[in-house]
């Protein structure tokens, strides 16, 4: 069952519960019983001085003080309640200097011992905060006016102590509670920078994760459906009105499949793949998928990009041929493939809400897919469109007409290779 707790106004786990702390919390509680116990080590110092001195009376202060403060603690370490762990061991530290100060006498004669009581506004300024701390700081301001108020109306009254006494019990009382703050407040700071350390250490590994999360994004979404898509968009949809294609298909690599194991399959598909996607990053052609043994790429998706993108399509289809065939001779692979080539409108979008993919629709899709199909190992077929985009660049063998399914009776070039003066348009490097 839950309670609040009357300082925090925060909810509180029942005991059993045990309520976890927050850092800043547990170093917080972890400076209050320092200060707790400096202030007990002061208080043991003290009754021996004071019970050596023939002062009984006075030695029953600084022993209550060590009991209740031990208490306290064992609550705290109990129930880790740190607002009431708060209240109630700073109000102690408040009160027990002023009680043991009018117990032996005056200012004078307890060698201003009251001046321990503002350990308590110190301290809740390390542990509650500083407008928290208001309170206990005026709270201490009154406690000493009244004990001036005190000392000057029973000035006559008050046994006198010898001045050496007094002398040693000044130094002793200034020393210790300078020696005490500063500690606290080193140990204070301390912490607080390891605190900070560790934040920073998170920061930076949820910054090192997110560059993770943006590169895997953009290994499978153009920049632009990326952004698109962490802006939590619904039905990502591009409608491209001129876009060149390329697919690209291994040659009976069904058959081949049959005589080769699963692990072997796989480590030729991840090889040449590989080798596809590093020349689609020369060229900034956009990877779009892989199916079975066939890869599919396109350019002119970005605005802007490359002004000739069929270009860059055609270096790629070129560079992709010599690739397999240096691959073939390395290996001893008979992998051989065949590329179709088309130029035209398409609409591309994301699918799916797991496992999505960024996919691409059109006639200009299903003409390289289908030029593709048709091509005999080695060759690159493009469309009529493609044709006139690369003619003056490219050298392509004698146009023939071929029957493509669902087109009808199509023109088709082959193409050969890029005219002497003609520079691949490279992605440029730093």
């Amino acid at each position: 069952m839950s309670t609040v707790d009357p300082l925090s106004k925060r909810p509180t786990a029942a005991p059993s519960g045990d309520p976890a702390l927050t850092p800043e919390e547990k170093l917080s509680g972890d400076m209050l019983m320092l200060t707790t116990g400096f202030m007990m080590c002061a208080a043991a110092l003290w009754l021996a001085i004071y019970w050596s001195m023939g002062y009984q009376y006075s030695t029953a202060i600084p022993l209550i003080f060590q009991g209740v403060s031990a208490i306290i603690i064992m609550l705290y370490l109990r129930f880790r309640r740190l607002y009431a762990f708060a209240a109630a061991q700073l109000g102690l530290i408040l009160f027990a200097p002023f009680a043991m100060q009018w117990a032996i006498g005056n200012f004078v004669n307890s060698s201003g011992v009251s001046l321990w009581g503002l350990m308590a506004p110190v301290g809740a300024v390390t542990v509650l905060g500083t407008r928290q701390s208001l309170p206990w700081f005026f709270a201490w301001v009154f406690m000493t006016v009244m004990a001036g108020v005190f000392d000057y109306l029973l000035s006559g009254t008050v046994q006198r102590f010898d001045l050496q006494t007094v002398a040693v019990f000044f130094v002793l009382n200034f020393a210790a509670i300078s020696v005490m703050i500063y500690s606290l407040l080193w140990y204070f700071a301390s912490e607080k920078q390891k605190l900070r350390a560790q934040v920073d250490a998170s920061h930076e590994e949820m910054r090192l994760e997110r560059e993770r999360s943006e590169r895997l994004l953009l290994n499978i979404l153009p920049p632009a459906i990326a952004e698109r898509l962490k802006r939590n968009e619904v039905n990502i949809a591009q409608g491209h009105a001129d876009v060149t294609v390329l697919v690209a298909d291994i040659v009976g690599f069904t058959r081949m499949t049959e005589e080769i194991s699963p692990v072997e399959t796989v480590k030729i598909l991840n090889d040449v793949f590989s080798v596809f996607d590093d020349i689609a990053g020369q060229y900034n052609v956009e990877k779009i998928k892989t199916i079975g043994d066939a890869y599919m790429a396109a350019a002119g998706l970005e605005t802007g990009a490359q002004i000739h993108y069929a270009d860059a399509i055609a270096h790629m289809a070129l560079d992709m041929q010599a690739k397999i065939e240096d691959y073939r001779r390395r290996s001893g692979e008979r992998i051989e493939i065949r590329i179709g080539i088309g130029t035209g409108p398409i609409v591309a979008g994301v699918i799916g809400k797991k496992k999505f993919i960024y996919d691409m629709w059109g006639d200009t899709v299903n003409v390289a897919f289908r030029l593709a199909a048709d091509a005999y190992a080695g060759a690159i077929q493009v469309d009529l469109t493609t044709y006139r985009r690369l003619q003056h660049r490219f050298r392509f063998d004698e146009v023939h007409e071929v029957d493509i399914k669902g087109k009808g009776r199509m023109q088709i070039f082959r193409l050969s290779a890029p005219l002497e003066d003609t520079a691949p348009p490279r992605q440029a490097t730093a």
